[in-house]
């Protein structure tokens, strides 16, 4: 049951994204201090479910993700700008005092054992998206390959990191990308991500009709 350094923010990341920071707060330029004076470099990152990522107070999701630092730039002052790779999925156990910086008690959550995943059920999601690509480019009058905006996203294999792969490239809502990451199984996630297509294509519908 490792201790962790944790960066909430106002955004659900998903394994195989990149997330670049801009570290000012001194709370969190403690936390970076601490993560580059280590081995191997990481923090977990959680949704802010209620409040703002500065100034503390804020209420956080119990279901986050990994943030390997790859790259780092002391700018001074207690300001750090840092490249992360998001990778392994946690969950939160206990959280400790905010002391200097969000802390808390994780285990590594990789995916349960589940229903078998239908890769032709992924594929369709995959098409879905690519006719709403097409139907948005189509209303701004632009000219795109929509299939090009999927291109690579079952590049290695893993239905698991397909669906994340997918998931990062939809114009998602919090609540909806958090639905996707906290999905216990591959085959839940692959609902998940279904239902949140459908949530968007309804919105983008109902936007071009207005």
């Amino acid at each position: 049951m490792p201790t962790l350094p944790m960066f909430p923010l106002e955004v659900a990341m998903l394994p195989g994204e990149m997330l670049p920071l801009n570290v000012f707060e001194p709370r969190y330029s403690a936390l970076v201090q601490s993560c580059l004076a280590a081995t191997d470099p990481v923090f977990g990152v959680v949704l802010i479910t209620a409040g703002r990522e500065v100034g503390g107070g804020d209420s956080r999701s119990n279901v986050g993700t990994l943030a390997h630092i790859t790259e780092h730039t002391d700018l001074g002052a207690g300001r750090y700008r840092l490249n992360c790779v998001m990778k392994e999925r946690f969950r939160v156990l206990e959280w400790q005092p905010d002391d200097p910086f969000p802390r808390a008690a994780v285990e590594l959550w990789p995916d349960e054992p589940g229903a078998a995943v239908d890769l032709a059920a992924i594929r369709d999601i995959e098409d879905r998206m690519v006719a709403l690509f097409e139907r948005i480019a189509l209303a701004r009058g632009a000219r795109v390959n929509a299939r090009d905006i999927v291109s690579g996203a079952d590049e290695s294999g893993d239905p698991a990191l397909w669906l994340y792969a997918l998931a990062v490239r939809l114009p998602l809502g919090q609540a909806d990308r958090y639905s996707v990451l906290a999905a216990p199984t591959v085959a839940e996630r692959a609902a998940a991500l279904s239902e949140a297509v459908d949530t968007v294509i309804a919105m983008v519908e109902f936007q071009l009709s207005e």
